[in-house]
């Protein structure tokens, strides 16, 4: 049991009804009843329209929750909006095995993230990122009088870097403005400041500015998770070394590594999108970082350990908020952060970083096993069933026939579909 009295812990959650499934989730989380009735709403059209533009109606995901999350000592229920079969099922067996030997370990760096104001038309690069760097605490306090509550909050601009990159233009200069942007993404915050910025840097160098933006690059944003994988539970050190044979090519090969990774992410967007957050940023940033080698591999690194267990990490940069934006407005965003029961953005991210290694651990451990097919096509068939024009109880019926029969294909689906009725 945790420290905090809950257990996310939960065998067969996927056979009760759902209205056990939502009973649960409220009395782990601690919902009102008016926060339980969100879990049978639709967002509604005068917040959609606010949100977006040109709006015609709303585009509804599966929400489910991953269970037996133990993460830094503590329990959580996890929840993740995606289109795809078997990844809340995959992740929370994951989860399962995790837990054996103590489940998700976690650390992170401060919120940094980076923005940058690209200078051109200098003849004296050297000259001019020298001049640049002179001026850094006045930039900074320029940068900080911008937005001072979060300042107030210990947030804020805390370092310049300043960078000469060769391109077709000739030499340019980036100078990145380091923010702390405490519990925000830190989008809007960001960028705000690089444009303050750019009037000084023009008149300190006799430069243009052109590009005043934040990077998704958030390589100073780093959240780091570990586990271990009981052995035996996998089935024994044959099995841990299969799952590091096949997890190797992911390291060497970038063709590999893609869908590798493709993997984590099904986890970690499924989260992000539930709470709110630009899942965009976050795959953009992780597949950066994934590349920053110079040859894109895989984002987390597995070994056997002295008992031989396996031992999964995961390093990514993981630029996630709890204030502001969708996160605030949506009111399926909020309730899906007091699931979680997060207090600061870190924590969000730690969730993420593990989720995204339990996702990636349960994909390859059915690649170096049974295959990706069994699992997810049995849950695929289902689909399947639904799109022949299955309904009822027809619809596990005709899956479970192409599953057995090893044709979980449309035409199919349609014959038993005809032959039944």
């Amino acid at each position: 049991m945790s420290n905090n009295k809950k257990s996310s812990k939960v065998s067969g959650f996927y056979k009760i009804p759902v209205k056990d499934r939502i009973d649960f989730v409220k009395n782990f989380s601690g919902l009102t009843e008016e926060e339980s009735s969100l879990f049978s709403s639709c967002l509604e059209m005068k917040t959609a329209d606010r949100m977006i533009e040109n709006v015609i109606t709303t585009f509804e995901l599966p929400l489910g929750v991953a269970v037996n999350f133990l993460i830094n000592g503590k329990d959580y229920l996890i929840p993740m909006a995606t289109e795809e079969s078997s990844v809340v099922a995959a992740a929370s067996n994951a989860a399962k095995i995790a837990r054996i030997k103590g489940g998700f370990k976690t650390e992170h760096s401060k919120p940094l993230m980076i923005g940058q104001i690209q200078l051109l038309n200098v003849y004296d690069a050297a000259g001019a990122a020298q001049s640049i760097i002179k001026h850094k605490k006045q930039l900074l306090n320029l940068a900080n009088m911008q937005d001072k509550i979060l300042v107030d909050l210990g947030g804020g601009a805390k370092d310049l870097e300043v960078r000469i990159l060769d391109s077709p233009l000739g030499k340019m200069i980036v100078t990145h403005i380091i923010v702390d942007v405490r519990d925000a993404m830190g989008a809007n915050a960001v960028n705000t400041m690089c444009e303050a910025l750019a009037p000084l840097i023009e008149e300190i160098t006799g430069g243009k500015v052109r590009l005043k933006i934040l990077s998704n690059l958030a390589d100073k944003r780093i959240v780091k998770a570990k586990a271990v994988f009981d052995k035996t539970k996998m089935g024994g050190e044959k099995v841990v070394d299969a799952f590091i044979e096949s997890y190797t090519l992911a390291a060497v090969d970038p063709y590999r590594a893609a869908t590798h990774n493709k993997g984590i992410m099904n986890g970690i967007d499924s989260l992000i999108i539930a709470t709110g957050n630009d899942f965009r940023a976050i795959e953009s940033g992780a597949h950066a970082y994934a590349a920053r080698n110079g040859q894109y591999t895989s984002l987390t690194r597995y070994y056997k350990d002295k008992n031989g267990d396996l031992v999964g990490e995961i390093e990514i940069p993981m630029a996630v908020g709890i204030v502001g934006g969708a996160s605030n407005m949506h009111p399926k965003a909020k309730l899906c952060k007091k699931i979680i029961g997060i207090k600061s953005s870190q924590e969000l991210a730690e969730v993420a970083a593990s989720l995204g290694l339990a996702q990636n651990f349960a994909a390859v451990f059915a690649l170096s096993t049974v295959g990706i097919q069994k699992g997810h096509m049995s849950l695929h068939a289902k689909n399947i069933a639904v799109m022949a024009g299955a309904t009822g109880d027809l619809i596990d019926k005709i899956a479970d026939q192409i599953v057995k029969e090893g044709k979980v294909k449309l035409d199919r689906a349609k014959e038993i579909l005809a032959e039944v009725k």
